[in-house]
């Protein structure tokens, strides 16, 4: 039988063959107008599907690089005299700095501020195009030079560059999508922290999507100027082509690669009749409360988007019988994949000095001293609200500390970003695990980077080699049989354990592990701890948060107590337990059990 992915392909070259070959067989200068135009809309929403569907940064400015793609090419062709089909390549490179110039604007906004900004860009575009009337003809508008081919030819110089311009734009979109720089896009729409704490460089990734994007969009605004040969702010700048853009992206499906080109070819005819159909002073007004309705309906009703749907039902129709491949059975020996093994380093991995966080009056962390040895388990407990989480979360980077200094592997790096930190060799985990939920369980294995390297984003996004050490892990964590599941279908202590496999893959110097052993299972607790273990035989230095006390007495060589933000002792398990300080602010009368044989 057929695969849906088969039968998908097999249309993408019928259908494009009657692209092509209707303006052949069609004289109709009204179809291919409408054709003109949804190849428009069609690029413009495959390039907003790169930065709003792949990384999740929703835009409502994207006719923006539309008008200002338009006015480069309609300036140079009517001031300079510039063939428009040259001009539109100039209009693509000034869209492309426009991009990258406002990712730098926008890389610490996020949700509904991303939104108002880029909407924001588009309406002061519109007010420059106005105002600079010397070169852009102002509210007079500016006229191009018509075309000198033969009225025989019809509109076959705009549709095919544009249907061009269209297959080149998927191409792109295709190869994101399928390269590392897509695999981490995705890992920012699902977790943007959190893939910065894996070592991405989150704001290269999202301004070379916003890039890609806007380029293309840019070229096909300068065709569209020589197409409608007279351009106005009121026709390039237009909310309702932004809001036509994201329906289109809704409508087909965000985040896939067809499903904004399927959503164009449905929004641009109804968007022509509504053009032609209504009339009046308010028509304006009508067409974007009627499309702002839509784009409403669309995101309560179709969530998903219609090629989703289409492709899940197909799925479930050609998967019938089929069944959930069992997991592997578990191993005996524990690995962590392209990790390298350091000996018994006990060089300190961790030295931070007088560390400091308030939350207005309240002190988190108050003048905190660590030291971690590599090849050594430490373990940091005290009571809830203590700051241990927070004293974390400023080591990583998470939270900013104007006050005391953190050195990794002999690296200051309190004024280093996330990612730089983890490039430093320190990972860590979550109280309650992060993954990547719209990547499979290898993805979010693999998406850790311990350096940043640009070329490297444009390589395959799972290698051969890189699976094959993914599936060793997860065959040594008893998942091999979910390597190809989305985590979410994975239980609370299995989805623990590929966190740990995940933030390993970093080959980091220090681990700070988060609670790991809450809420999971003995045997997965078990498995956890043998994990561990198998940290400080490679040279790994590990802070651990517990407060399970027999898991910490059981792998901790040493421990910090933590009370009111401040290390109130520090010591063998044994040690700090009969201090009075201790049994005072967290132990009370519960005993620590202290193994009898030394630790394994």
């Amino acid at each position: 039988m057929t695969s849906p992915v088969r039968l998908r392909h097999a249309w993408i070259p019928v259908a494009l063959a009657a692209l092509l070959g209707f303006p052949l067989v069609s004289g109709d200068i009204y179809y291919q107008n409408l054709l003109i135009m949804t190849f428009l809309l069609a690029i413009g929403a495959s390039g907003w599907n790169i930065m709003g569907g792949y990384a999740g940064y929703l835009s409502l400015g994207n006719s923006a690089f539309i008008g200002l793609g338009a006015y480069t090419t309609g300036i140079l062709a009517a001031k300079a005299d510039v063939s428009p089909f040259l001009g539109c390549l100039v209009g693509g490179l000034t869209c492309a700095i426009g991009a990258a110039l406002l990712s730098l604007v926008t890389r610490r906004t996020r949700g509904m501020y991303f939104v108002i900004v880029t909407f924001a860009t588009m309406q002061l575009l519109g007010v420059v195009a106005t105002t600079w009337s010397g070169l852009t003809g102002g509210s007079q508008g500016l006229a191009l030079p018509l075309p000198m081919w033969s009225l025989s030819y019809q509109d076959w110089p705009f549709y095919y560059p544009m249907l061009g311009l269209l297959v080149v734009t998927v191409a792109v979109s295709a190869w994101v999508r399928r390269s590392k720089l897509g695999l981490g896009l995705f890992a920012i729409r699902d977790d943007e922290d959190k893939a910065a704490g894996l070592g991405l460089r989150t704001a290269v990734y999202k301004m070379i999507a916003f890039v890609l994007g806007g380029t293309f969009v840019g070229i096909a605004g300068g065709i569209y100027a020589y197409y409608v040969t007279f351009l106005n702010t009121a026709a390039v700048f237009d909310i309702v082509t932004s809001v036509l853009i994201v329906l289109a992206v809704l409508l087909g499906g965000r985040g896939t690669l067809w499903g904004p080109v399927l959503g164009a070819f449905i929004v641009a005819p109804i968007s022509n009749f509504t053009s032609t159909g209504l009339g009046g002073a308010d028509a304006g007004a009508i067409r974007l409360l009627l499309f702002g309705g839509l784009l409403g309906a669309v995101a309560i009703f179709l969530p998903r988007g219609v090629l989703p749907v289409i492709e899940s039902w197909f799925r479930r129709l050609f998967a019938r019988g089929v069944g959930h491949a069992p997991p592997h059975a578990h191993r005996s020996r524990v690995g962590s994949g392209p990790a390298v093994d350091r000996g018994a380093d006990a060089s300190e991995v961790l030295v931070v000095r007088g560390l400091r966080k308030s939350f207005g009056g309240l002190r988190a962390v108050d003048g905190v001293d660590l030291d971690l040895a590599g090849a050594q388990i430490t373990g940091l407990i005290g009571p809830n609200g203590s700051g241990k989480t927070t004293l974390f979360n400023v080591i990583d980077g998470t939270v900013p500390s104007r006050d005391g200094t953190i050195t990794v592997g002999g690296r200051r790096l309190e004024r280093t970003g996330r990612p730089g930190r983890a490039h430093a060799g320190l990972a860590r985990t979550y109280q309650l695990p992060r993954l990547f939920d719209g990547l499979t369980v290898v993805e979010n294995l693999v998406v850790p980077e311990r350096r940043f390297a640009f070329g490297r984003l444009w390589t395959k996004r799972v290698t051969a080699a890189e699976r094959e050490r993914a599936l060793a892990v997860l065959d040594d964590l008893g998942l091999a049989g979910y390597a190809d599941d989305s985590p979410a279908g994975l239980s609370y202590g299995q989805r623990k354990l590929v966190e740990l496999a995940q933030v390993l893959w970093l080959d980091p110097v220090l681990v700070m592990l988060d609670e790991p052993a809450a809420g999971i299972s003995p045997a997965l607790s078990a498995r956890l701890a043998d994990t561990v273990r198998s940290l400080r035989r490679r040279g790994v230095g590990v802070l651990l948060v517990e407060h399970d006390l027999a898991f910490i007495a059981g792998l901790c060589e040493q421990v910090y107590v933590m009370s009111r933000g401040a290390i109130i002792a520090h010591g063998s398990v044994a040690d700090v337990s009969a201090e009075q300080a201790v049994v005072d602010a967290y132990l009370g009368d519960t005993p620590v059990p202290v193994p009898a044989e030394g630790l394994a």
